[in-house]
């Protein structure tokens, strides 16, 4: 269950089934955390590769892969140390996790 608290929209079964283990819920509620992060991110890059001029343009589009192979990076050290018991704390975004209560 550890594991799909960290891919993207999978968040929402150990965050939904599991709600008696609080290990699983606070993996789940880190990951949904990192992914409204990467959401974000996402979002602010569209709107200045869409509104910016072309050389601005450009130079987001490279950050839009940047950005997509940072958070790829986060996932994998998180399953990883989750999986072996560990939690790994993202500063902004698992304190957004947290602060959810489903």
């Amino acid at each position: 269950m550890i594991v799909l608290a960290y891919l993207w929209i999978l968040v929402l079964v150990p965050l939904l089934m599991k709600k008696d283990d609080p290990e699983v819920q606070w993996h789940a509620k880190n990951g949904l955390g990192i992914t409204i992060g990467e959401i974000l991110c996402w979002i602010i890059s569209w709107v200045i590769a869409w509104f910016a001029p072309s050389a601005i343009a450009c130079a987001s589009s490279a950050l839009f892969c940047i950005i997509g192979l940072g958070f790829f990076v986060i996932r994998v050290i998180a399953i990883i140390k989750g999986v072996g018991g560990q939690r790994f704390t993202v500063p902004v975004l698992t304190d957004i996790g947290t602060k959810i209560n489903l």
